[in-house]
């Protein structure tokens, strides 16, 4: 316990919180989107055990992995057809491929849904959902995130000794989740909240997360060694990730200002040719009263 008091540990654990921030947004958002797809009274209720069930598996993960590095780590099968593709999947690289393909899958049906719907207003995702299968899927993804964060909390909180050998500080990570965990449930109900108030954001935010379909699946390519037509499959970088959602993010905002400035010059012209419908109809009716004889 005493070790845990230290400056260095403070800080490694400081470390510890904001990468479990910014790799958690996210896992948030697919949070947010999953549990509108319950009714109205149960979605909190989805938000909180969904993540509170995820944080626990989480930190049984972060053992499990702790304790099985070199595991995973080893190769499963490979494949070889020539040219065509060439790859060697491990474990962590399977759960990387098809959670990140689950999540591009997930984010091109809301949008397919968003598309056809009639009643935008009422949307509220593609199809209705059970709780407990909605607190499944949300549990289920949220692992398949805790791969990425968990191996990029061990390269922090990792200590080597003098004889070679690598230990991680296990109490620290497992603080570290166990806080973000908690701020994703209190800010779960503000992001669904504030997708629900503003929906023309909806879709960047379903844009984000096929953005992180996309990264995890290059990730996991990579991890694979995966090769098409002799061409490496190279990760997505961390910093071109979220250059791009920067990106995405400041055009969404610019161009939703603009419509408003546009919708807003519209209605000023259909009021001003209204007006002067209304004064020409009302000079014609003058125009026909007859003039009083004298």
């Amino acid at each position: 316990m005493a070790d845990l008091l230290t400056l260095e540990s403070l800080f490694t654990l400081l470390m510890l919180i904001l990468l479990q921030a910014v790799l958690g947004f996210d896992n948030l958002l697919y949070i947010a989107i999953e549990s509108n797809k319950v009714g109205e009274k149960d979605a909190p209720k989805v938000r909180r055990w969904g993540i509170a069930i995820a944080v626990a598996l989480r930190i049984i993960l972060l053992v499990v992995i702790v304790k099985l590095f070199d595991v995973m780590a080893g190769e499963l099968f490979s494949i070889s057809l020539g040219k065509l593709i060439q790859g060697a999947f491990t474990l962590q690289s399977l759960v990387t491929l098809f959670g990140g393909a689950f999540i591009i899958y997930t984010a091109i049906k809301e949008i397919s849904h968003m598309l056809s719907v009639d009643d935008i207003g009422h949307s509220d995702g593609a199809g209705r959902k059970s709780v407990l299968s909605a607190i499944a899927v949300i549990v289920l993804m949220n692992l398949v995130f805790s791969f990425d964060s968990i191996l990029s909390a061990m390269a922090i909180a990792s200590e080597k000794a003098a004889d070679g050998t690598t230990t991680y500080q296990v109490p620290l990570m497992a603080i570290a989740i166990i806080l973000s965990g908690i701020a994703m449930i209190l800010m779960a109900d503000f992001v669904t909240d504030f997708l629900k108030k503003n929906r023309m954001y909806q879709v960047m935010g379903l844009f984000i997360l096929f953005l992180v379909g996309v990264l995890l699946v290059t990730e996991g390519a990579h991890l694979s060694h995966l090769k098409l037509f002799g061409f490496p499959i190279e990760a997505m970088s961390k910093s071109s990730f979220y250059l791009v959602i920067g990106v995405l993010v400041v055009t969404d905002v610019i161009s939703t200002k603009y419509q408003k400035r546009l919708w807003a010059q519209r209605e000023a012209e259909i009021r001003r040719s209204a007006k002067m419908i209304d004064a020409k109809v009302e000079g014609a009716k003058t125009a026909d009263i007859p003039t009083a004889e004298h």
